[in-house]
């Protein structure tokens, strides 16, 4: 099993498309439909043996949950808060460009 490369909180963007988002659960590998994989063009289809997210994603028109494997993301350095309706709920922050799970803070 291979180490998650990116984090609970860490904003990321995609590779080709043009969204970013802050993680929110992490599958150790592709853990979603065999319909959902197919239906990405063969030539951009990821591997299924690596991590994949679930980020809050955001764009230049809206917001939504994404599904995106490792080799897909980089590191998103902008610096700009993401305006996902759902990160209130379960981070603070932006802190230090990371969000903190609301889970993970002590009273």
């Amino acid at each position: 099993m291979r180490i998650a490369k990116f984090h609970i909180g860490e904003v990321v963007r995609h590779r080709i498309f043009p969204f970013r988002g802050v993680i929110f659960d992490v599958d150790p590998e592709f853990n979603n439909s065999e319909e959902w994989w197919r239906s990405i063009p063969k030539e951009v289809r990821p591997r299924k043996e690596q991590p994949f997210y679930h980020l809050l994603a955001e764009n230049d028109e809206t917001t939504y949950i994404a599904y995106v494997s490792e080799q897909n993301l980089l590191t998103d350095d902008s610096g700009e808060p993401c305006r996902h309706p759902e990160i209130g709920e379960m981070f603070t922050g932006p802190e230090d460009g990371r969000y903190v799970p609301r889970h993970m803070q002590a009273n």
